[in-house]
């Protein structure tokens, strides 16, 4: 059984590695968005600081210095196995334990208006990742939620915090557990939170979550909300600017 596999008691047979003399980063901001990549890297970056490698091909990491801050950004794929890996590499490729992930997500609650930012405080296992990272249960805790909530009160950003739902099937979000996620509160459907957080969990690393809604689920059919989505939805340059901010924010607390 899936749920049976966390494994804490024997040693992994392939450990990610530690890159030696690797560049420093206060932060790493990661996003899904090839249009906010080209943003970034027309409008922010000062060059590349690593690589990623996967069998899809090399994941530049740009770095971005700010205020005598040094942030690192990089674009992910879709999906907590991919997002989960990367990640764990790019733990090595860099000195950085402080990890924001940012992008869109399907919205569960229609009084959730389009556009605003959404803050995981649990995320729903229904993917296989996270129990790898940790023993079964329903819930991953995303422990740094209330940091990020406290970042969008003191900003005055609009947002909501509650569970979310991650799956690994976007095909497969059915009537009846749409129904039963959201009498659970789950207020927004992703697929990477609960990997990626048992993962940082597990590894000792900082991650900070925030999603915008997109598509509505919560109506008679699927309400894709135009998918004009550089306004408001998951290409929208302007949610870098609020990961940007929130790197500031949280790297000013040490």
């Amino acid at each position: 059984m899936i749920t049976d596999t966390f494994d804490n008691l024997s040693p992994a047979i392939i450990n990610p590695s530690v890159r030696e003399n690797a560049p420093e980063a206060d932060v790493c901001i990661v996003t899904f968005s090839h249009e906010i990549e080209k943003h970034v890297a027309e409008n922010y970056a000062g060059g590349e600081i690593a690589s990623l490698w996967c069998a899809s091909g090399r994941t530049p990491v740009y770095l971005i210095e700010r205020s005598g801050k040094r942030f690192a950004f990089y674009r992910t794929y879709v999906g907590a196995p991919i997002t989960t890996g990367l990640m764990e590499d790019a733990a090595g490729e860099l000195k950085c334990r402080r990890f924001i992930l940012f992008g869109g997500a399907g919205c569960l609650n229609r009084e959730i208006a389009h556009g605003k930012v959404m803050v995981p405080a649990e995320a729903y296992r229904d993917e296989g990742t996270s129990y790898h990272y940790a023993p079964a249960s329903d819930y991953i805790p995303v422990p740094n939620a209330a940091t990020v909530e406290a970042f969008m009160k003191k900003y005055g950003i609009p947002y909501v915090t509650g569970k979310t739902w991650t799956t690994d099937s976007f095909y497969r979000e059915t009537r009846n557990n749409f129904e039963k996620r959201k009498a659970d509160g789950c207020i927004s459907v992703e697929m990477e939170s609960a990997g990626v957080q048992a993962m940082c969990t597990f590894r000792g690393l900082d991650l900070y979550v925030f999603f915008t809604g997109g598509d509505l689920l919560d109506a008679p059919e699927w309400d894709e909300r135009g998918q004009d989505y550089r306004d408001g939805g998951q290409h929208d340059v302007g949610h870098f600017d609020i990961a940007l901010a929130l790197a500031d924010y949280i790297s000013g607390k040490d």
